[in-house]
């Protein structure tokens, strides 16, 4: 499992000009299993997306994400093997 933390490198304004794009490939990454979690930080300086996978299947998967297209956003990821998880969310383990 991948924890990647986004962080803007340009203005909000222009996050902002890439984002519909961006929610159409976090909406197929959903739809193919890939994408566990996402959303913003707060404030608003970048995000966070939880994936499936190894580290370079996130790596082949965030270079085709508007963001890094646009060189609006860097990534940083860390990969980890849940094993514990809150009550729901057993299948998150192993």
């Amino acid at each position: 499992m991948i924890v990647a933390i986004l962080s803007y490198k340009v203005p909000i304004e222009t996050v902002d000009l890439h984002r519909a794009a961006h929610i159409e490939w976090l909406r197929e990454r959903y739809a193919d299993g890939t994408m566990l979690a996402s959303g913003r930080q707060t404030p608003p300086t970048g995000g966070v997306l939880l994936l499936r996978g190894t580290r370079a299947a996130a790596e082949a998967l965030l270079a085709a994400d508007p963001f890094a297209v646009h060189q609006v956003a860097d990534y940083a990821l860390t990969e980890f093997t849940p094993t514990m998880t809150a009550p729901g969310l057993e299948a998150l383990t192993g």
